[in-house]
């Protein structure tokens, strides 16, 4: 997956939803309440619950579920 791919994907992610994103390598992590922060100059793809930030590197997401 691309970087903008996994963007696209998580711009539904207002707050309000779970993501669960699963890597290539049979890992999974879970972001309760999830939400896209804007994109910044380092271009990485960042989740926070509002307490923790979260950095997906794309090119091992596997697939992602939004719920």
């Amino acid at each position: 997956m691309t970087t903008e791919q996994l963007r696209q994907a998580c711009k539904e992610l207002n707050g309000k939803r779970d993501a669960v994103v699963f890597f290539a390598h049979a890992e999974k992590c879970i972001v309760t309440n999830a939400m896209l922060l804007p994109e910044e100059p380092d271009h990485l793809i960042k989740l926070t619950d509002g307490k923790h930030v979260y950095i997906i590197d794309s090119a091992d997401v596997a697939w992602i579920k939004i719920g």
